[in-house]
Order: C-alpha cells, then structure tokens, then sequence
C-alpha cells in the first residue's frame, strides 16, 4: 500500500493528459440499453461508450448512470465504458424487495456475465463504490483492477441517528406530500428555499428509487451494519486504487484510508479542493487516474 499526496496529483495530471496524452475522449455519446439478466426478470439499464478493455462504472447512493458521463467521455477514446443502473435505482428493475449489498451484488455478477464483460475494470463511487469492494471480495477473478472513488462500506457508528430526522420522508402516505405542499411558502419566507427543494427532491428520490428507500430504513441502527467490508478487506488481491476528495463532507477520510490500509495491492490518492461527487466535479482527474491503474495492469492495454 502507497499514498499520494494532494500536491503530486498536479504532476500526475501533467504527465498523463500532457506528455503522454492518454486520456482520450469519444466524439460518438454514450448510448442507453436495456437487457435481460437470465433468470431472474431484472432488467438492467446501462450506459455504454467506445472499446477496448471494458470497465464497469457503478454509481453513488440516489444516483445514476448519468452521473459517470464526463468521466466516460474522457476514457471512450481507448476503452469500452458501461455505466450501469443499479438495481433498485435508475432505469433498472424496480423490484419490492428488502435491498442489500449481496443483492446488489448479485445484480452485478449477473450483468457482468450476460454481457461477457469478465475480467473487467470496476470503477465504483459512494455506495458504487461499497458494491464494488464486494463484488470484489465474492468474485475476485472475474475483477481485473479496482476503483474506489470516496468509497462507502466502512463501519461507521457515528452514521446511525445523523438522519433520523429526516425519517418522515421515508413513510409512503400522500400526507408528506401535503404536508410540503403547505411548507414551501413558509421555507420561501424564512429565506430556506434551497434547503427546502434538496428535501422535496430527496422525498421524489425515495419514493421512486426503492433500494434507497430500503437501505435507509434498514439501516438505523449500529447493529444494521452487517455488511461493511472493513473486516474482509485483507483478502482483495486484485490492484486497487482509493481516490478521495480532501474536502469531502460525506465518507469521512478515514473510510479511505482504512480501505487503502488494508487491501494489499492498493494506493491511496487524495484529490486536492475536492468534495464527494468525484465523477461530476473531477472527471479528468479521475479518468487520468483509472487510465494509470490500467496502465499498471495491462503491460499492453491497447492491443
């Protein structure tokens, strides 16, 4: 295990995107798919953009596919990016069902193998990036390098409470709906308009994403934490690389460190001025750097 500092990433950035001039984006956009996981009736929505290696891109909590599109016009140029909807999320199969990473897991295994994309790339964000580390650890072969970018899935009491009171958005009765309906005036008059439309969108959020809805209202307490993979993080043996953004108010740096820590073949990179939402804000620097893991994988990554 190594670390990067902030101050060298400059440098890094320098020798990829000058000299070397690896990152390479696509004039032709990403197109949405649909395809049928056998035996399961899940549909599974996905983004896709140019060829080469492939690498599968699995997005933050309440996010989607979308939220990979920058950084996938800075790779298509070399390789075959798939962004994938989640199960529970997104475009992809809405089935009620409790959710949870083995589910969602699942549902990876399963896209990977219908689209015959093993060995493959695993770029992961947030909670993505929680599902990738244990894909890795139950599917450790079908895995050919993996990326953490401000990775959840590190046990963290400190997390159970922090949103309770945000409980109420999670009922589903038109009465909330009412009851937002009445409070945006009052919001628009005690100068709280910004928060107030982050709560209706997050109320939209849940209602229409149940996985979201699920992990959050079964996981409240210390002792839901059950799949964490801190404890299991010494037995990855695939190369990976933890990015994380110094200024990141969501997955405390810790959370990083301890997956960089603890995975044997892992570097950790930290990402000067940089908040959580890694693929929309810093997409070149992480598309530089998913290009420098491949490169130190594939000693022809081109061919």
């Amino acid at each position: 295990m190594g670390s990067i500092p902030a101050s060298s990433v400059g440098r890094i950035l320098n020798h990829y995107l000058g000299g070397c001039a690896l990152v390479k984006s696509s004039p032709i956009p990403p197109k949405k798919y649909q395809c049928s996981l056998p035996g399961t009736g899940w549909q599974a929505a996905y983004l896709e953009q140019g060829q080469g290696i492939p690498i599968l891109m699995l997005h933050g909590f309440l996010g989607t596919s979308d939220n990979w599109l920058a950084v996938m016009e800075a790779l298509a140029g070399n390789y075959r990016c798939i962004g994938l909807d989640l199960l529970g999320f997104g475009a992809s199969s809405h089935p009620m069902v409790e959710y949870d990473i083995a589910l969602e897991v699942e549902f990876v295994r399963r896209f990977i193998h219908t689209m015959d994309l093993s060995p493959v790339y695993l770029m992961g964000h947030s909670f993505g990036g929680w599902v990738a580390a244990a894909f890795a650890l139950a599917y450790g072969s079908d895995v050919t390098g993996l990326f953490l970018a401000a990775a959840a899935g590190i046990r963290d009491d400190s997390f159970c409470g922090r949103y309770d009171h945000l409980r109420p958005l999670l009922w589903s009765t038109p009465i909330i709906d009412w009851g937002l309906t009445f409070a945006r005036p009052i919001a628009r008059w005690c100068n709280q308009q910004v928060t107030f439309d982050q709560l209706v969108w997050f109320r939209k959020e849940l209602m229409t994403q149940p996985a979201a809805r699920s992990f959050l209202f079964n996981r409240l307490r210390p002792e839901d934490a059950i799949d964490t993979v801190e404890r299991h993080l010494h037995q990855l043996t695939v190369p990976t690389l933890v990015v994380t953004g110094d200024q990141d108010e969501t997955i405390p740096l810790w959370h990083s460190q301890t997956y960089a820590d603890r995975i044997p073949q892992s570097e950790l990179v930290m990402l000067s001025d940089a908040g959580h939402a890694l693929p929309q804000t810093q997409p070149l620097e992480l598309a530089t750097l998913m290009e420098r893991l491949i490169h130190q994988v594939e000693p022809n990554p081109f061919r």
